[in-house]
């Protein structure tokens, strides 16, 4: 497709989405910004022109996939009234748009730890993103408890870390072909019924 006819911001918008797909697809070094401005049908100097350098890119791929979880966790959020499904509900939405190949958080968080040995700015901001993420977690899990759907005597911090890893082990499990399986859903539900006291 042809942007070079499109608005700045919508520019940099194509932009950034073929660049989250072609990194969770190529990885961040297998990825060129050459082959990312041919994709997105820019020139390499329009596409400096909206990010310095290849790892501000492939940062701001992890920011913009960072919002599009949050905005759909806040959906889901929104439309669950009972507190005690608060955790599930955003737990749910994640999987689900993972099936259908619409988030790629947890995938570019796996290629940045893999990148973070050797640049110290991606594991700066890629440990400054996860406690993001984790804060959201907890804030949720606090709020449920305050509502009575989550026990209180559950700690929403090390909850929250809990709730992450099941994100990093369902990714894992993808990867690895059906590495847990059917177990996911057992420990899903296993976790649910600790933290909420229902099955």
């Amino acid at each position: 497709m042809s942007s070079t006819r499109l608005p700045a911001g919508e520019r940099r918008q194509a932009v950034l989405e073929t660049a989250c797909h072609m990194f969770c697809r190529l990885s961040y070094r297998g990825a060129t910004t050459a082959e990312i401005a041919r994709e997105v049908g820019v020139s390499e100097p329009v596409l400096y022109r909206h990010f310095a350098s290849k790892r501000d890119l492939y940062l701001a791929c992890i920011e913009e996939a960072w919002q599009h979880v949050r905005a759909m966790w806040d959906e889901a959020l929104a439309a669950e009234d009972d507190p005690s499904k608060w955790i599930a509900a955003i737990g749910t939405a994640y999987l689900q748009a993972k099936k259908a190949d619409k988030v790629f958080l947890i995938e570019l968080w796996i290629q940045s730890l893999s990148e973070a040995s050797e640049d110290p700015e991606i594991r700066k901001h890629l440990r400054e993103h996860v406690l993001e993420v984790h804060e959201y977690v907890v804030d949720t899990m606090r709020r449920a408890q305050k509502a009575g759907g989550v026990i209180k005597d559950r700690d929403a911090s090390a909850e929250a870390w809990i709730f992450i890893s099941l994100g990093l082990l369902s990714t894992i499990d993808r990867r690895l072909g059906d590495l847990v399986g059917e177990e996911f859903e057992r420990i899903v539900a296993s976790r649910r019924k600790w933290m909420t006291g229902k099955s």
